[in-house]
């Protein structure tokens, strides 16, 4: 007989995030992550769980995000350029994820998004607001959670073994 999600249930599986617009992968999950179906401080939004309740093993669905609701609007305040000799060496590079701190002492992540030989631009945004994003979720195993994975909020013993994911 085959497990359907539903309460007390612990799931594994694989997501990906994509840009409706342009059908770009944009994060992708090959690790399996594992939840505890009904448990209020799961990994995944309510809506995604609602969703996921009475699917099964090799079920694949997708579910529409809204990122402004989840991240807030865009905020072009937050976007910065400045010379790139102001920049430290170590953070010229696309990507590079950058922790500036306001007036008041409070951390702010800022991504560098833009770079030639003149600037280079900083963005303290989401990089999913304003975009228009599918969740696209594989269901990996269904099985009833054990007492202590309940208790836990996820599965026992679920940490990745990174030396396998960084040499495959």
């Amino acid at each position: 007989m085959t497990e359907m999600i539903q309460k007390d249930k612990l799931v594994e599986l694989t997501y990906k995030t994509i840009d409706k617009k342009t059908e770009e992968v944009l994060t992708f999950i090959d690790y399996p992550i594992a939840y505890i179906q009904g448990d209020e401080n799961s990994v995944l939004s309510s809506d995604v769980t609602i969703e996921l309740e009475g699917r099964s093993v090799g079920d694949v669905i997708e579910v529409p995000i809204d990122c402004d609701q989840l991240y807030g609007p865009r905020d072009e305040s937050l976007v910065f350029t400045d010379a790139i000799e102001n920049v430290p060496e170590d953070y010229r590079e696309i990507g590079m994820t950058i922790t500036m701190e306001n007036e008041k002492g409070d951390p702010k992540n800022f991504i560098v998004t833009r770079m030639d030989d003149k600037t280079l631009t900083v963005d303290g945004n989401n990089p999913l607001c304003g975009r228009e994003v599918v969740f696209r979720l594989e269901v990996l195993s269904v099985r009833d959670a054990t007492e202590e994975e309940i208790a836990l909020g996820g599965k026992v013993g679920d940490d990745p073994d990174l030396e396998e994911i960084l040499n495959n």
